[in-house]
């Protein structure tokens, strides 16, 4: 028989996928894809720890229902579980996870009854979390803060309040980051990249000579981390799981060349879809505390004469200004519409903090490539042998004129933390981001993540996600995922200023 883990898996990001094609809204967007991952594979964990009963090893998310006695299925607890907590967050797809059921669960056995009480008591700690509407956000019309693209103006505004009013999942605190450059030599030197990496293919010949434009493998890498929600795809949650999956099927901690077993999958997956969903909660309250503007208006608005309360009047516009500018855009793959600047603000990424939180504990959890806070960052062997083929350049995927793209194998020869950095800059590639979305850059061009304000906070999402990570897989003991106690923030206008993380003297 498969193993469970990989089997529900498997049918939780198709369920991602879906979810952005039938029409339903069920779990969409990124912040929601990723708590419903953690929800499920909070679930089976549980449910699989419950019958193994082996708390020192296995410790259990939460205690209730109690373990069920001897001889008890994993495989069936872990089904009962993965179908009810499936069930509940995606009710249009519950057909299909009648049918995997059916061959991989057994309905009628205690054990799968344990399996959806496990999931049921996952869901109730979950009932309260905050949904992504607008809830009546209005935006500043001051300069730099994030207003709708004026390409897609219609296109509201997603989860102003998730952040601030989620709890924790395996969190022990929130974490807090300076705030980002603007109006400084560095900010110029970020538009100007921006502005000749991401710019809208059509609009090329625009670039006055000395903006460097993007080239064809930062276009290849754009497209290959994009996941914007798209037709057919899903969110970038579904592709770092996709990616830890092939890792996981091919190498197992202290291993390399063993897969998984089955309790490691239960806790790797738990962990990584834990991460992502504090991950999701911890970018989208930073967003909307630092409310930073995207490039499309920041590359258009850079004069201070621009913009609906513009500072000051101006005879002619500065050069690093071009109200024109248009970026190539989050994709609209599959779909014959316009690509877009997605509906939230800037800074930090949300890809790059998603992907480096899922890859930093990966990395943890196989015991490679060092520590952020230890300052010993490096490469790791994750990926030795192993390519990857992303959704959006796999040679079925259309864009949105309609033409087939080519299918791309990319390899990441430094492991996990080559594909954190490059999906970090892929953004900028995309025209959607600033690279001190991700890290601010150090005078070689290379992350600098040992940069911290006064207050010890590091810059981007990148940082932010390491952190996330190093913070869940401490909490839990190396284990597994441990219960946050991290309430939601009470004040949005006053985050409180303490010294989270200091780095910079420990990190070479």
């Amino acid at each position: 028989m498969p193993d469970p883990i990989l089997l529900w898996n498997e049918i939780a990001l198709e369920a991602n996928r879906v979810s952005h094609t039938n029409g339903q809204g069920e779990q969409a967007g990124p912040p929601l894809s990723a708590r419903a991952l953690a929800i499920v594979h909070l679930a089976m964990y549980d449910a699989y720890a419950g019958v193994v009963n082996n708390p020192v090893n296995l410790p259990r998310y939460i205690p209730n229902p109690p373990s069920p006695a001897a001889g008890a299925s994993p495989d069936f607890a872990i089904a009962g579980a993965a179908h009810q907590a499936l069930s509940t967050l995606f009710p249009s797809q519950k057909p299909t996870f009648d049918i995997v059921l059916a061959v991989a669960g057994d309905p009628s056995s205690t054990s799968h009854q344990f399996g959806v009480a496990v999931a049921q008591a996952i869901l109730a700690d979950r009932e309260h979390d905050p949904g992504v509407g607008s809830m009546g956000y209005q935006p500043s019309l001051d300069r730099g803060r994030h207003r709708p693209d004026p390409d897609n103006i219609v296109q509201g505004f997603h989860g102003p309040d998730y952040g601030r009013l989620s709890k924790g999942f395996g969190i022990s605190q929130r974490f807090e980051l300076a705030k980002p450059p603007f109006d400084d030599a560095e900010y110029v030197a970020a538009l100007r990249q921006v502005r000749g990496k991401g710019i809208k293919p059509e609009l090329m010949g625009t670039l006055p000579d000395q903006i460097d434009p993007r080239t064809a493998d930062e276009s290849a890498i754009g497209l290959f981390w994009a996941y914007d929600g798209a037709f057919q795809i899903g969110t970038p949650p579904r592709l770092y799981n996709q990616i830890i999956r092939r890792i996981a099927m091919t190498r197992s901690p202290g291993a390399s060349t063993t897969p998984n077993s089955v309790a490691e999958n239960a806790r790797l997956f738990a962990f990584v879809n834990v991460a992502m969903a504090d991950a999701g909660i911890l970018s989208w309250d930073q967003k909307y505390i630092h409310d930073f503007w995207r490039p499309v208006l920041g590359v258009r608005e850079h004069d201070k004469s621009m913009g609906p309360v513009g500072p000051q009047a101006a005879s002619v516009i500065s050069d690093d200004c071009d109200p024109q500018w248009l970026p190539l855009g989050a994709q609209s793959t599959n779909r014959s519409v316009k690509n877009f600047t997605p509906p939230f603000p800037a800074y930090p990424s949300g890809h790059a903090t998603f992907g480096a939180a899922a890859f930093h504990i990966t990395r943890l959890f196989f015991g490679e490539g060092g520590t952020y806070k230890g300052g010993d960052l490096g490469d790791d062997s994750l990926c030795d042998g192993l390519d990857f083929v992303s959704d959006e350049l796999n040679g079925a995927s259309t864009d949105n004129a309609g033409t087939v793209r080519p299918r791309h194998r990319r390899n990441f020869p430094n492991g996990l933390w080559e594909m954190i950095e490059e999906n970090g800059r892929s953004r900028v590639y995309l025209g959607v981001h600033w690279v001190f979305d991700a890290f601010v850059l150090d005078k070689n061009g290379d992350p600098d993540l040992a940069r911290e304000d006064d207050d010890g906070n590091p810059y981007g999402g990148v940082p932010l996600g390491l952190l996330t990570a190093e913070d869940i897989f401490t909490f839990g003991g190396g284990k597994a995922p441990k219960k946050s106690t991290v309430p939601p923030r009470p004040d949005p206008t006053a985050p409180p200023k303490r010294r989270a993380a200091t780095f910079a003297s420990k990190y070479p």
